[in-house]
């Protein structure tokens, strides 16, 4: 249990990663009318947890834990993160964490992830600083798996109830939701294979990509 408390403060919404400042995409679908109301965002938010957050972070997550090397896993995850804000979002957030990570949580194997960004070898992002946190820490895979899926959501709901807007009983209201849908994609990971990697609905790039021209937006992405 030693790594409990430290788990918390690492998927705690006050951690200062900027999380606040993204959509993910999901401002796209309230500017074009499809998502407008709690029902809306619940379909959108299962929608991305059982895709973009199953294919990409969190299969990230478990390559990283089984060994497979960070430079690798950093490469794969600029390269299937197609849409430019996206993908350099997931860089500004993980910069921030490995930022926090050396001086709250410091270790090795975080210290030479942080080198390869430091010279530019590594862009540095979000689930693989995450990972290397958690599995320097002792956190076991699924727990790390479910905790990292379900801040993500926490901070996506959070961002919601702000843009659509929503109530707060509403916005938890769909974190009870959301709970199945993480613990299905945890359930789901550790049987994908390489080749699931980056498998994301065409849907879900396109209105990220659509979100860097929309005309007025929140936020960042």
């Amino acid at each position: 249990m030693s790594y409990q408390l430290a788990l918390q403060q690492l998927v705690d919404s006050a951690l200062p990663t900027g999380a606040f400042a993204h959509s993910l995409g999901f401002e796209s679908y309230i500017d074009a009318g499809v998502v407008r109301d709690e029902a809306g965002f619940g379909r959108w938010l299962s929608a991305f947890i059982s895709q973009q957050l199953t294919y990409s972070d969190g299969l990230a997550i478990r390559f990283l834990y089984e060994g497979a090397d960070v430079l690798e896993l950093d490469s794969l995850l600029s390269a299937s993160l197609l849409p430019r804000q996206v993908r350099e979002a997931s860089v500004k957030m993980g910069l921030r964490l490995l930022e926090i990570g050396a001086e709250v949580f410091p270790s090795a194997e975080l210290g030479l992830y942080r080198d390869l960004v430091t010279i530019g070898r590594a862009a540095g992002h979000q689930p693989l600083a995450f990972a290397v946190v958690a599995r320097s820490l002792g956190v076991p895979l699924q727990e790390a798996l479910v905790a990292y899926l379900f801040a993500a959501a926490t901070s996506l709901t959070q961002n919601a109830v702000r843009a659509i807007p929503l109530g707060q009983n509403a916005g938890q209201r769909l974190l009870r939701q959301a709970a199945d849908d993480v613990a299905a994609a945890a359930v789901r990971i550790p049987h994908l294979t390489p080749d699931d990697f980056g498998a994301v609905s065409p849907g879900l790039e396109i209105s990220q990509m659509r979100h860097e021209r929309q005309r007025a937006r929140m936020f960042m992405s």
